[in-house]
């Protein structure tokens, strides 16, 4: 879910670079797809270039399968709590609603770091700022299990979150300027696709874990597997290199006058639906899920587990989704998405709702979310001109800020499954609305 643009090695903030955004596609000039990636282009600095990133070449055979298994953990921080939000409840004296918030706080965080990592991996570097980073996110990972109660978690979980945010943007630059050029591609799909299975793996590991032992253990293992990742990356990646960078600044004052553009802000607006409705679905699955669930132990794992194959369908079917329009598949596969929400509310207001059938729904609801956020990039990207890094730093903000939102979406929308399937349909629904009129707008 990459692109083929040219790209500096700057970091996902820098005007004018075009950036991969975390867990979702390389922003670019022309079409994102998993199957395509940026090749770098000079830049006055020298770093980076398609000479300089012939010197050294990273190992393919280690270096990216190692980015990779590292980005599943980190972004499926944002989702492990999802299993295990009635224990946090139990642990934190409070409502299963209520520890909804730990996941609103990590994505808050998670959101926010994006507007910063960006520029401190050009200042810092890659390898440095993702071990670094990894091992301040394991600290904080260890303290949530310490927290007393649901404000100090939540607070501990907007740390984690913000640390977390530190490996995408530093791993992506550091295939664009390390792998070389031939392997990119690969290297691009295999990071972007471990990114998106994040989602469902995170949930089935948090779930698996939590019956075995406890949450705490949940996240005791993720920590200690930060710190074996730091040590491994340490080790694999190669050594960094001094970057000439602009000032952050300059990211920053392009990032304000691309919110002056209001069919990009339309976009921004339909992104902010995308995870939304995503993180409120298997909250809601959680929470209110149909008795079928409850009736089996087993079921919600497997019910999570089924959607796996969706991520990897997608990247084997988009070199004909490209043949569409950007904005024409982001309506498309956001309605597509709303509607499977909608058919999910009328069967389990119903009662004709199935572990079977709704495994089958999820699967294609799971299908339309991971075809619309490359599409989104290549939408939004080609609306910012020069300033395609800054586009994706605010596409990427929106984007985990909606996921934010989407546990209290779940816990106020209704007290039933059905209710809350029906308002995610709405959202969903919208947002393709959003989209279509930025479309129109931009003509």
């Amino acid at each position: 879910m990459t692109t083929d643009s040219n790209v500096t090695p700057q970091s996902a903030l820098r005007v004018g670079a075009p950036t991969p955004a975390p867990g979702v596609p390389h922003a670019g000039g022309a079409s994102p797809s998993p199957h395509t990636t940026p090749v770098p282009a000079p830049t006055s600095s020298g770093a980076g270039t398609g000479a300089a990133a012939g010197e050294g070449n990273a190992s393919f055979g280690t270096s990216v399968p190692a980015l990779c298994a590292v980005g599943i953990l980190i972004v499926g921080q944002l989702y492990t709590v999802l299993p295990v939000l009635d224990d946090l409840a139990g642990s934190w004296s409070t409502s299963t609603s209520a520890a909804g918030w730990a996941t609103t706080a990590f994505g808050f965080g998670y959101a926010a770091g994006f507007l910063f990592s960006g520029p401190l991996s050009d200042r810092f570097g890659r390898r440095r700022l993702i071990v670094t980073g990894l091992l301040i996110t394991a600290l904080a990972t260890v303290a949530v299990t310490l927290a007393p109660n649901l404000v100090v978690g939540c607070a501990i979980r907007a740390v984690q979150g913000l640390a977390a945010a530190t490996f995408a943007p530093a791993a992506f630059a550091y295939i664009a300027e390390r792998v070389e050029p031939a392997r990119r591609v690969a290297a691009m799909t295999w990071l972007t696709s471990s990114f998106l299975s994040a989602g469902v793996l995170g949930q089935v590991f948090s779930q698996s874990v939590a019956e075995a032992w406890n949450w705490q253990t949940v996240f005791l293992i993720c920590a200690a597997a930060m710190v074996g990742g730091a040590v491994l990356l340490r080790t694999v990646l190669l050594p960094d290199r001094d970057t000439a960078t602009t000032s952050a600044l300059d990211a920053y004052r392009a990032m304000g006058r691309l919110l002056t553009k209001p069919s990009l802000v339309l976009f921004l607006l339909a992104t902010l639906t995308l995870l939304c409705g995503f993180v409120a679905a298997y909250t809601a699955l959680q929470l209110m899920g149909p008795g079928s669930l409850s009736e089996r132990p087993d079921a919600m794992l497997l019910l999570r587990a089924s959607s796996l194959p969706a991520m990897v369908l997608v990247p084997l079917v988009t070199p004909f989704l490209v043949r569409l329009p950007a904005a024409r598949r982001v309506v498309g596969a956001l309605l597509l998405a709303g509607a499977v929400s909608g058919a999910t509310a009328l069967l389990a207001a119903g009662d004709g709702l199935g572990l079977v059938t709704l495994g089958a729904l999820m699967f294609v609801f799971v299908f339309g979310i991971a075809v619309t956020a490359p599409a989104l990039v290549e939408a939004i990207g080609s609306q910012a001109g020069a300033a395609r890094g800054a586009a994706v730093a605010l596409y990427t903000f929106t984007l985990f800020v909606g996921a934010s939102l989407g546990p209290l979406l779940a816990t106020s929308a209704g007290d039933s499954f059905a209710t809350v399937s029906a308002v995610i349909a709405g959202v969903l629904c919208a947002g393709a609305a959003l989209a279509a009129a930025g479309q129109q707008l931009r003509r």
